[in-house]
């Protein structure tokens, strides 16, 4: 007698990341007014969505021109511009959170990899241009209307908005001058070689001595300021200082 073996499947993992528990976070999320509560549900419940879905928009269409370290940290910066928009999304519309936050996701870095593919452009021969496969990206699910930006020209402004609204924005005289240099490495980005942080905190701290915390809690004031105004810029097209 044939002994009959029953050989049992493994149950396949869900690949499903963004579900409707992730859409109903970000309801509950908008709705709510308490921030710890905010934050739980943001920790717990949509922050993993957002990374996985800026992990493979970034991969699917290539977006690998990028003037931060690594991939991980252009997720940061695209899931903060998410996060900025998270309170526009409206379920009662009837579009799903997957395909409006992966359509902001990928308007943001056309225009990021666009951006830093002229800046390379500019830099290698056209031979070498021709042969790169990483600008190259379909869209065959959304047509998009890119807007046209320059980055120098907002940072210019952002420069400017910043020193002539220094000691406003900085009452003490000790962090006014302390953003003067900070906002010194701007206003000669041109110029500089500098692109260890370890590097740029030296440098500022030969123009101002300084403790390392107070540059950190001045450039943190400063950045965000920039990040609220370039949001800005990048949505709508222009600069509101």
């Amino acid at each position: 007698m044939v002994e009959e073996v029953v050989v049992k499947k493994k149950k396949k993992k869900s690949n499903v990341y963004f579900t409707q528990d992730t859409e109903n976070a970000i309801v509950e999320y908008v709705a709510s007014t308490d921030e710890e509560e905010r934050n739980k549900i943001y920790n717990e419940r949509i922050h993993p969505a957002f990374f996985k879905l800026t992990e493979n928009i970034i991969h699917t269409f290539k977006f690998y021109y990028t003037e931060v370290d690594n991939i991980t940290d252009l997720q940061h910066e695209v899931i903060i511009f998410l996060l900025s928009k998270i309170h526009l999304y409206d379920q009662s519309k009837g579009t799903k959170a997957f395909s409006y936050f992966g359509t902001i996701a990928k308007r943001y870095l056309i225009l990021s990899n666009q951006n830093n593919y002229k800046k390379q452009v500019e830099k290698v021969p056209i031979a070498s241009i021709e042969e790169d496969e990483k600008f190259s990206y379909q869209l065959d699910d959304v047509k998009l209307s890119v807007i046209s930006t320059n980055l120098s020209f907002f940072i210019d402004k952002y420069v400017e908005y910043c020193t002539n609204n220094i000691f406003e924005l900085f009452p003490k005289d000790i962090e006014a001058q302390t953003a003067d240099a900070i906002l010194e490495l701007f206003r000669k980005r041109n110029s500089l070689d500098i692109f260890n942080k370890k590097a740029l905190y030296i440098y500022i701290r030969e123009i101002i001595d300084v403790k390392t915390s107070k540059i950190t809690k001045v450039a943190d004031k400063l950045y965000s300021i920039f990040k609220k105004k370039y949001l800005f810029y990048l949505e709508e097209g222009y600069t509101n200082f």
